[in-house]
C-alpha cells in the first residue's frame, strides 16, 4: 500500500508511475485519496481541539469547587458533558473517514521502478538474458499430455472425475518425479541459505491483504465463505504474512525463507489451447523464496535471487529466458519483476516458471513489517518473492524437451532425488 506521505509529497511521480502501469484514470483515483485524507485530517484535528478543550475545562473543575465556585464548576461539568457527546459523534466520523481513505488505498497498485520499461502488454517486456540450447526433438515428438498418458505419469480425466479440470493426477514415476523436483528445490534453497518453511495453505483475509491478493484477487483466490477463510494462491501470502505487526533488528536483515506448497488459483476466464496439460492449473506445487531486506540493500537481494533461479533452471538443462517486465504486464503489487521462461520443445513455445520481484514498503506498509536501523529508528522493510521453482510447466518441459525413442531422459541432478534415470 502506498503511503500518504508518498501520495501527498509526490503525487505528480505518483500519477506518472500508475499512468506507466496503465491504470485507469490515475489523476482521479489519486485526488479521491487527497479529498479522503483532507476529511480525515480535519475530523483529526477537531476531534484532537475538542479533547484538549475537555481536557482543560475537567481540571479546572476541581479548581473551581475548591475556590467556591460551585455554579461556575457545575457550568464547566455540563460543558464537558456536551463535549463528550459531539466528542462521539467525532470520533464515529473520524473511523469512518479513516475507513474510507484505507479501502481507497487499498485500490490503487504499487508504482513500478525506474527501470521498468513502457508498455502495455507481454509483447513489450525487455529480455534480458537468454540461456541453454533448445533441443531437437525426434521426428513424432508429443506434447507432455501424450507423454503423460504414453507412460502413465499423469492422468488428467481422473482429475476431472474426482473434481474438476486443472487437478491432475500425478502417478507412479510421474508422482515420483514431481515428489523429487519438489525436494531438490528445497535441497538448493537451504544450500542457499534459506530458512525452510511449512506453513497453512489457507489464511485469513487479513493475510490476503496484507500482501496485496486482497482486494485484487479476490474473484481468484478460492474463498471458503463460512469461516471467511482463503486457499493461498502461492505461499509467499502465509510467510511474508509471519512478519506482521513485526519490528526486526537491521543486523538481522535480510531473512531469507522458502517454503513448499499446494497453490491454488480460480483462474477465472482461462480457456484454449495455451491452458492444456500442466499448462495453467487450479492445483499446483511450487517452492517459494521470500526475503525481507532494507531499502538499500533490497535491489541486490534481487540480483541475488534472479542468479539463484537461474542456476535451477541451468542445473535442470533447460533453455530458458529472463524477461524484464513492462509496466502493463506487472502484478498489482510489484515494483519490478523478472520473468523466468523455459521452452517447450514439443509445444515450441515459451512457458513461464518464476516471477522474482521486488515489491519495496508496498506489502511491508500494508503489513507494518519494519526493522529498528543503528540510529533506533524505525522503518518499513522492503519485501521480495520469487518462484524456485513453479513445477507443472517446470516438468511440462522436462518431459518434452528429454523425449527419445528409448524414453524421456531424467536430468541427471534429479537421478538421486527419484532413483530412476529414465522412464520407459
Amino acid at each position: 500500500m502506498l503511503t500518504i506521505k508518498q501520495i501527498t509529497e509526490n503525487t505528480r511521480e505518483v500519477i506518472r508511475g500508475l499512468e506507466k502501469k496503465h491504470i485507469k484514470n490515475p489523476e482521479e483515483m489519486i485526488a479521491k485519496v487527497i479529498e479522503a485524507n483532507d476529511k480525515r485530517r480535519t475530523t483529526q484535528n477537531k476531534l484532537d481541539a475538542n479533547l484538549a478543550e475537555v481536557n482543560a475545562l475537567s481540571k479546572s473543575i476541581g479548581q473551581l469547587m475548591k475556590e467556591g465556585k460551585k455554579e461556575e464548576a457545575n457550568a464547566a461539568r455540563a460543558q464537558v458533558t456536551a463535549m463528550k457527546e459531539r466528542n462521539k459523534a467525532l470520533e464515529t466520523a473520524m473511523n469512518k473517514a479513516t475507513e474510507e481513505l484505507n479501502t481507497l488505498l487499498y485500490t490503487i497498485p504499487n508504482l513500478p521502478h525506474k527501470s521498468v520499461p513502457e508498455g502495455k502488454a507481454a509483447e513489450d517486456n525487455v529480455i534480458e538474458k537468454n540461456g541453454g540450447t533448445l533441443p531437437e526433438l525426434p521426428e513424432g515428438a508429443l506434447p507432455h499430455w501424450e507423454l503423460a498418458k504414453k507412460y502413465d505419469l499423469i492422468d488428467f480425466e481422473l482429475g476431472v472425475k474426482i473434481t474438476g479440470a486443472g487437478f491432475p493426477v500425478y502417478k507412479g514415476k510421474g508422482a515420483r518425479l514431481q515428489r523429487s523436483l519438489i525436494n531438490f528445490f528445497l535441497d538448493e534453497a537451504r544450500d542457499a541459505g534459506y530458512l525452510e518453511i511449512q506453513p497453512p495453505y489457507i489464511v485469513n483475509a487479513t493475510s490476503g491483504y496484507g500482501t496485496g491478493n486482497l482486494p485484487d484477487k479476490e474473484g481468484q483466490m478460492y474463498h471458503a465463505t463460512e469461516d471467511d477463510l482463503y486457499l493461498i494462491p502461492t505461499a509467499e501470502v502465509p510467510v511474508t504474512n509471519i512478519y506482521r505487526d513485526v519490528i526486526l533488528e537491521e543486523q538481522n536483515l535480510p531473512v531469507k525463507n522458502c517454503a513448499y506448497s499446494a497453490c491454488f488459483r480460480r483462474e477465472a476466464g482461462s480457456y484454449g489451447k495455451d491452458v492444456r496439460g500442466l499448462n495453467r492449473l487450479h492445483q499446483f506445487d511450487k517452492v517459494e523464496i521470500v526475503r525481507i531486506d532494507t531499502p538499500e540493500h533490497s535491489y541486490r537481494s534481487l540480483e541475488e535471487m534472479v542468479a539463484y533461479v537461474k542456476s535451477l533452471v541451468t542445473k535442470l538443462g533447460l533453455p530458458y529466458r529472463i524477461l524484464r517486465l513492462c509496466g502493463g504486464d506487472m502484478s498489482f503489487t510489484s515494483a519490478l519483476t523478472f520473468d523466468f521462461e523455459v521452452y517447450s520443445a514439443a509445444q515450441e513455445r515459451w512457458l513461464e516458471v518464476s516471477s522474482v520481484s521486488n515489491f519495496e514498503t508496498f506489502q511491508a506498509n500494508r503489513l507494518k513489517c519494519r526493522y529498528r536501523d543503528s540510529d533506533k529508528k524505525i522503518q518499513l522493510c522492503h519485501t521480495l518473492n520469487g518462484s524456485a521453482l513453479a513445477l507443472p510447466r517446470i516438468l511440462a518441459a522436462l518431459l518434452e524437451n528429454n523425449q527419445t525413442p528409448e524414453g524421456i531422459r531424467i536430468p541427471e541432478v534429479l537421478v538421486p532425488y527419484c532413483r530412476f534415470d529414465r522412464i520407459s
